[in-house]
């Protein structure tokens, strides 16, 4: 029974150095074998001594080793080959991975494998077959993938194990929770087709979502990019008041000036996420809306979340960068009697904000741009930015207004904000409301994670951003009026 036990314990040796010689992780037929070789050793292994649980655990830490430095090198795009050939620990692995984004190359792709037999393609065409199935609109549709579209949740996973080297025959005959159970357990072999399919539907899915979902920050307020979550301490040059131009008389001397420094509005940036469970339930329902229904739903959540928090800022009119609040007299960009966005009251912020004047008191030129209102002043607007008349007079003046170059833009989060009370709006000369992401991402991620207690698939969906106020110069508030 000892000398079985051993042999079978150098079997499984044996298959973990034939593909660490080759550099990659066990194929399909290697991992049944493997699995198939492991149920009988713990069938033989009995409490006294034997020599094998060393052995054993030699194997178990090598199958780790290998998984888990293929999983670091996959995420990066480097070739795992040659650190699973040389025996590296995953701690030498990430070490090499830090060095190569220090030094900023271009990862190095992988093997080309499995793009070779054909199988990027087929998982491209069964995450455009799940997205068809949801009725969203799939460009460049192969053939097999509207073929794929008819197919169950079942089915898909059937597939994907019969390509793996599974029986497909056996695999009909088993039922949806024996099928799940085969798919969770190789969630985390890269060779495992259906996870990874799942993985791209959603990403696809919550991509396009997001970038179709209709908010109106993006419109007005700046985008900025930040390398990490630590506040900024960026500075600026100003160069105003004695550091300007001077008068050279003839054979004068240039006198030397010393450019004033002044240090930028702090911006930081925050992570904001939550996680979400594709459960056995929703697998054996046939539930395949689950998979982009469930995260759009969330990836819209994060882009109405971002222009909550831009309007907000505009709304609250919290304490900015030089400890005033951002509408203030002293900032010369406040009204102080509320109205309507009538004729007169738009000529009044207008005039606001082209008298604003430099840190040296100096006049700067900052045309408005867009009018912000609460939803509800659109129709009203339009009449006067384009009537030949001025809206109002009795004997219909001209109107200085008509055809003035001011974009209009209305969000309903301003009226959710002031509820009954007075309902402000806000002129913008450009974009000193800035929205930073990191390293400019603008798209949640997605990763697949695995869960104690979850029967099925899990992935956590996050986003990192900020909402920063970098200049009270191009922004004029009315507080308008309750309705």
């Amino acid at each position: 029974m000892k000398k079985e036990l051993l042999e079978k314990i150098n079997r499984q040796h044996a298959i973990l150095n034939q593909a660490k010689a080759e550099g990659r992780v066990l194929n399909a037929d290697e991992e049944r074998e493997m699995a198939d070789l492991q149920k009988d050793i713990e069938k033989m292994k009995n409490p006294e001594p034997t020599g094998g649980d060393d052995a054993q655990r030699a194997v178990e830490a090598e199958r780790q080793r290998v998984g888990d430095i293929s999983d670091l090198c996959r995420e990066f795009e480097m070739d795992a080959s040659e650190f699973i050939k040389n025996g590296d620990t995953l701690e030498s692995v990430r070490e090499a991975v830090i060095e190569k984004l220090k030094k900023g190359g271009s990862p190095v792709r992988g093997s080309a494998r499995v793009s070779d037999t054909g199988e990027d393609a087929f998982r491209q065409d069964l995450s455009d077959a799940i997205l068809i199935r949801t009725g969203q609109n799939v460009k460049n549709a192969t053939t097999e993938a509207k073929g794929f579209s008819n197919m169950s949740l079942r089915d898909m996973a059937i597939v994907c194990l019969g390509r793996q080297g599974e029986n497909e025959g056996s695999l009909l005959r088993k039922g949806n929770e024996e099928i799940l159970d085969m798919v969770s357990r190789r969630s985390y072999n890269p060779e495992a087709a259906f996870p990874a399919i799942l993985d791209n539907a959603v990403q696809k899915s919550i991509v396009k979502i997001y970038e179709e979902e209709e908010t109106t920050f993006q419109l007005w307020a700046g985008k900025g990019s930040v390398k990490d979550f630590k506040p900024t301490k960026d500075r600026q040059y100003l160069i105003g008041g004695s550091g300007g131009f001077e008068l050279v008389p003839e054979n004068g001397e240039l006198k030397a000036s010393k450019p004033f420094t002044k240090e930028l509005p702090t911006r930081k940036i925050d992570t904001y996420g939550t996680s979400f469970s594709m459960t056995r339930q929703a697998f054996i329902d046939d539930d395949i809306g689950f998979i982009t229904e469930v995260p759009a739903y969330y990836a819209k959540a994060a882009k109405r979340k971002i222009n909550r928090q831009v309007y907000e800022v505009l709304y609250n009119n919290g304490t900015i960068y030089d400890g005033k609040t951002l509408f203030h007299a002293d900032h010369n960009n406040l009204i102080t009697t509320g109205s309507d966005p009538n004729a007169k009251a738009i000529q009044e912020a207008i005039l606001k904000m082209k008298m604003q004047k430099d840190p040296f008191g100096q006049a700067i030129s900052i045309n408005p741009k867009f009018i912000i209102t609460p939803v509800g002043y659109e129709f009203d607007l339009y009449t006067i930015f384009n009537s030949a008349g001025m809206p109002g007079t009795a004997n219909n003046d001209v109107n200085p207004l008509r055809n003035y170059k001011m974009g209009i833009i209305e969000d309903a989060e301003l009226n959710a904000l002031a509820g009954t009370g007075a309902l402000p709006w806000f002129m913008a000369g450009g974009k000193h409301i800035c929205v930073d992401y990191l390293n400019g991402k603008e798209v949640p991620t997605i990763v697949r994670m695995e869960k104690a207690g979850v029967l099925g698939f899990s992935w956590d969906i996050y986003l990192d951003w900020g909402v920063s106020v970098v200049d009270f110069r191009g922004l004029v508030k009315n507080p308008g009026k309750t309705v």
